[in-house]
This record gives C-alpha cells, sequence and structure tokens, in this order.
C-alpha cells in the first residue's frame, strides 16, 4: 500500500493538468483516508539519561517502552502505526479510547517505575488530536492531526502529562474516568484550544 501511494503523490506533482491532480487527490483520499483520534507518546529526558548512562542503557528503556504500551493499545481498540526513537503513535476509532489508553500508559509505568533502579524511571508525555488522516496501517499516517498531536506530545507536554485538542473531545460524551482542564497553547504561532487530561480523583 505505500507504495501505491508514494506512485500517487510522485504522479501528483509531476502532472501539470490540475484537473488530474483534483482526481488524484480524490483518489488518494478514497483510498487511504481514514477518521480517527491519534496519539503520540514521547519519553522523558533523553538526553540527560543518555549523557548520564549512555545509549545502551536508554535504548533498553525504549525497549521495555514498546513492549508495555502495544498491549495497552490494543486492549483500548488502538491500531500501532509504528515506533521510532523513543516516541509511539497509535491510532483509534475515539478520542475516548485514545486517552483511556494513555492513562493506562501511564499508571503502567508508575507501577513499573516501583521495580527498578531510578536510572531505569520510564516518563512518558502524550498528545492527542481527532480529524481526517491518510493511513497506512502499521506502516505510516500523515495530516494535521498527527501533526497536532506530535507537537502535543513532543514538545508541549510535560512528564506524565495527556494534552488533548478541543475538536478531539467535543464530541466525546462525559467520562467517570478522567476530569479535563480546558488551557489555550501557542504552537507554531497558533493559538490551540486545548486540554490537560488527569484521572478522576488526581489533583491536575
Amino acid at each position: 500500500m505505500i507504495e501505491s501511494l508514494r506512485h500517487l503523490l510522485l504522479s501528483y506533482s509531476e502532472t501539470e493538468s490540475s484537473e488530474q491532480r483534483a482526481q488524484i487527490e480524490v483518489e488518494i483520499w478514497q483510498r487511504f483516508g481514514a477518521e480517527r483520534s491519534v496519539l503520540v507518546w514521547d519519553m522523558s529526558a533523553f538526553s540527560l539519561v543518555t549523557r548520564r548512562h549512555g545509549i545502551i542503557h536508554y535504548l533498553s528503556m525504549v525497549r521495555r517502552m514498546q513492549e508495555a504500551t502495544r498491549p495497552i493499545v490494543h486492549a483500548h481498540k488502538g491500531v500501532m502505526v509504528k515506533f521510532e526513537a523513543d516516541n509511539g503513535f497509535a491510532v483509534f476509532q475515539n478520542s475516548q479510547c485514545a486517552i483511556l489508553a494513555a492513562i493506562e500508559m501511564n499508571e503502567a509505568f508508575k507501577e513499573e517505575n516501583v521495580r527498578h533502579a531510578g536510572e531505569f524511571d520510564i516518563r512518558i508525555s502524550c498528545g492527542i488530536d481527532h480529524g481526517r488522516i491518510l493511513l497506512i496501517e502499521g506502516r505510516d499516517f500523515f495530516g494535521d492531526p498527527v501533526n497536532i498531536a506530535c507537537k502535543l506530545g513532543e514538545d508541549l507536554a510535560g512528564p506524565g502529562e495527556i494534552l488533548v485538542t478541543q475538536s478531539a473531545i467535543k464530541d466525546m460524551p462525559e467520562s467517570n474516568a478522567f476530569d479535563t482542564q480546558p488551557i489555550r497553547l501557542t504552537m507554531s504561532g497558533i493559538e490551540l484550544e486545548a486540554a490537560s487530561i488527569t484521572p478522576k480523583g488526581v489533583d491536575s
């Protein structure tokens, strides 16, 4: 499937016909378009841990993160798209499933960190957005929701924090599992309405 998408994208850029470009765009969205909730998580303190303990130490932590998060994604009816370095990328049918998966990931690492020495502690930051994307399941995905979730998870969220766009939570039913605290963020010069998520009973 990825090769088909690459071929269509190349054809799009090489043709001089605006009509043909429009046809190719329609075909791409028909074949690869999907409406999903995107969850991106990033391990904290890469530079600090690597400088103190070395890359092998950190890569062992990355491997543990991958093994811990993959089944959580599946348990919440999500699909793993890929791991890249110390980041994880997954999609869900709705944002509530994505949020519950992110909460469970944080709780899982809290429990696991108790069983390991401090230099092996894993903490993640999470970003979630919902919308129309191009999806090649198990390989890659593209689109504004992917970019925004990446920015939230990698650049704006702190360790243990879950940031979710308002567009991701606006159609979601009220949940007994978590609270939302509205916030405004600036991302690449763009004002973004978002929310910080905390499990019920936990002070934000």
